[in-house]
C-alpha cells in the first residue's frame, strides 16, 4: 500500500476519460444547444438511460452484488451487468471488489480505496486519477463468491466491448433514429455519462461529509435526503454503513429509495426473493444508543444524577423495545402460518399494544431527559 503521502503515477486514461466528457458535457452541449437546438426525445433519452444506468448501480452493482442483500433472477442481473457497463464505472466484479474493502476498512486512508478523511477531492474522483492501490486490479481475492456468477464473470471479460457499446452504439443509434446523432451522442453518451458519473461519486465524498449521523458516529458515513434523491435511494448512507445486507436504504415509507421500491416490486413477480431486512429492534436499539452517546459526550456538565438516570432509562427502553419487537414477531409468524388460535392471536396482539404504550411513554420520558442534559451543554 502506498503512504498517505506519496503521489503514485497518473492514470492517464482516466484523467483524459473524466476532463474530456466534463468538458463536452459543460461546454460542448450547451454550444450545440444554443447553435442548433436539441430535440426533446434526446431529453428523454437521456433521462431514460441516466436512470437505467444508475439504477443498475444501486441495485445491482451495490445491493445485489456487493452485499449480497438479495437474490435475482439471471434476467434482472443480465440487464444490471448492461446497465453497469452504460454508467462505465468498471465491471462488477472490480467495482464490488473496491466497495467491500472500502466497508472493511472505512476512512482508512491507507486501506480504504475512496477515504473521506482524506478530503473531498480523493473520496469523490482523486481516487481514480492516481495509481493508489494497484493491486486492486489483479487481486478479488474478497469476490470469490461473485466469480461463480456466469453473468458477472462474462461482463468481466467483455466489459471493454460492452462499454464501447452501450457509450457509443447506444447514443449514435438513437441520434440516427430521430435524425440528429451528432446531438444523441453529445446527450445521450456524454452528458449524461457525466450525471451518472458525479452522483455516484457523490456517495463517496458528500455522503461522507453532509448530513446526519441517526446511528452511528464511527465512521464519516451520513444521512442525506437531497443526496438519495439524486442517487435512487443511496442518500442514506449512515445507516447502509452500519446495516450494509439490509436490501433498504431508507427504511421509512416516505424516504426516496427507488432502488428499494423496484427490488420489491420484483419480488411480487418472482424475479427477486430472499430480500434481507435489519430488525426493527437493531435499528432503534442503533438510534438509542447514538442519542445517549452524543448527549453524554456534549453534556459533561450535567449532574451526576441525570447521567445515571439516563443510562437507567436507556437499558429499560432497550429491554421494552427487545420485548415489543420479539411479540410482534411472533405474533406475525403465527399469522404467517395461518395459525386459527384466535384467542393466541388476541393475546399477542393485547400484548403488543400494552408495549407499545409503555414504550411510547418511556420515549416522551427520554426525549425529556435528553433536553434536560442538553441544557449542560
Amino acid at each position: 500500500m502506498n503512504s498517505i503521502n506519496a503521489k503514485p503515477p497518473i492514470i492517464w486514461l482516466n484523467v483524459w476519460v473524466f476532463a474530456i466528457t466534463f468538458a463536452i458535457a459543460a461546454i460542448g452541449v450547451p454550444v450545440y444547444a444554443y447553435v442548433y437546438g436539441i430535440d426533446s426525445s434526446l431529453w428523454w433519452a437521456m433521462i431514460g438511460t441516466a436512470c437505467f444506468a444508475g439504477i443498475s448501480i444501486t441495485a445491482g452493482y451495490h445491493r445485489l452484488w456487493s452485499h449480497k442483500a438479495y437474490k435475482a433472477h439471471p434476467i434482472v442481473r443480465f440487464l444490471f451487468a448492461i446497465g453497469g457497463a452504460v454508467a462505465l464505472q468498471n465491471s462488477v466484479l472490480h467495482w464490488a471488489s473496491d466497495h467491500r474493502v472500502h466497508h472493511t476498512h472505512v476512512d482508512d486512508n491507507d486501506k480504504d480505496p475512496y477515504s473521506a478523511k482524506r478530503g473531498f477531492w480523493y473520496s469523490h474522483i482523486g481516487w481514480m486519477l492516481r495509481e493508489y492501490q494497484a493491486s486492486r486490479y489483479s487481486d478479488y481475492n474478497n469476490v470469490k463468491d461473485l466469480q461463480d456468477d456466469p453473468i458477472v464473470m462474462w461482463q468481466h471479460k467483455h466489459y471493454l466491448l460492452l462499454t464501447l457499446l452501450t457509450n457509443f452504439g447506444w447514443p449514435l443509434l438513437f441520434g440516427w433514429l430521430v435524425g440528429d446523432i451528432l446531438g444523441g451522442l453529445l446527450v445521450v453518451g456524454v452528458l449524461r455519462l457525466v450525471l451518472n458519473h458525479h452522483t455516484t461519486f457523490f456517495i463517496n465524498s458528500l455522503a461522507h461529509i453532509w448530513g446526519s449521523q441517526p446511528y452511528t458516529d464511527k465512521n464519516t458515513a451520513r444521512d442525506n435526503g437531497v443526496l438519495a434523491f439524486l442517487t435512487f435511494g443511496e442518500g442514506y448512507h449512515n445507516y447502509h454503513h452500519i446495516f450494509s445486507a439490509d436490501y433498504r436504504n431508507g427504511i421509512r415509507w416516505y424516504q426516496f429509495d427507488p432502488t428499494k421500491w423496484l427490488i420489491r416490486g420484483l419480488s411480487y413477480i418472482g424475479l427477486t426473493r430472499d430480500l434481507k431486512r435489519t430488525s426493527g429492534y437493531q435499528i432503534e436499539r442503533a438510534k438509542l444508543t447514538m442519542q445517549l452517546t452524543r448527549v453524554s459526550r456534549k453534556a459533561k456538565s450535567a449532574p451526576q444524577v441525570l447521567i445515571d438516570s439516563a443510562h437507567e432509562h436507556y437499558q429499560q427502553m432497550a429491554t421494552c423495545l427487545r420485548e415489543y419487537y420479539q411479540t410482534r414477531k411472533k405474533l406475525l409468524d403465527a399469522k404467517a402460518k395461518q395459525l386459527k388460535e384466535q384467542v393466541h392471536f388476541e393475546g399477542l396482539q393485547e400484548r403488543i399494544d400494552e408495549l407499545k404504550e409503555n414504550l411510547e411513554e418511556q420515549q416522551r420520558h427520554w426525549q425529556s431527559l435528553l433536553s434536560e442534559i442538553k441544557r449542560y451543554a
